[in-house]
């Protein structure tokens, strides 16, 4: 099963975890972006470069998986796809969308999208954090776990 990961927004310390479970495990891993992306040289480790656009990086990933597959991305739209499709999405802070949370995700994000058109100020995510970063090592090492 491989992983996919949507990189344009993916943070380097999320980034290097990944590349080293891919090497560890010899899970193919692909990170799909709209600019060039530098990956260490692995076979199991690819990068797909596609046409700038919205959505374009997300859309490729959505046609690529299959269910079973993971996909690695913060854009809760996206995450919505994959678990429709029967994927696993998994956020770089370690928290997986479900069947049973990703609609309700989706709700809060059009909400605060709202406000955020409107001239409301919301702000953003927090920075992640080291210790969202061990969250994400700690999850993904679980569901690797699981496959063996």
């Amino acid at each position: 099963m491989p992983i996919w990961v949507d990189a344009d927004a993916c943070p380097k310390a999320v980034k290097e975890v990944i590349f080293r479970a891919a090497r560890r495990t010899e899970i193919v891993t692909t990170l799909i972006a709209n600019q060039m992306l530098m990956t260490p040289p692995s076979p199991f480790i690819k990068a797909v470069q596609v046409p700038s656009g919205m959505d374009v990086a997300d859309n490729e990933i959505v046609l690529r998986l299959v269910a079973g597959d993971l996909v690695i991305t913060a854009d809760i739209p996206l995450a919505a796809q994959v678990v429709e499709k029967g994927a696993l999405a998994l956020n770089p802070r370690g928290e997986w969308y479900t069947r049973e949370n990703v609609q309700q995700l989706l709700s809060m994000r059009n909400f605060m999208q709202e406000l955020r058109d409107s001239g409301t100020q919301t702000g953003g995510p927090s920075a992640l954090s080291v210790r969202d970063v061990q969250n994400f090592a700690n999850a993904l090492d679980r569901w690797l776990a699981k496959l063996r």
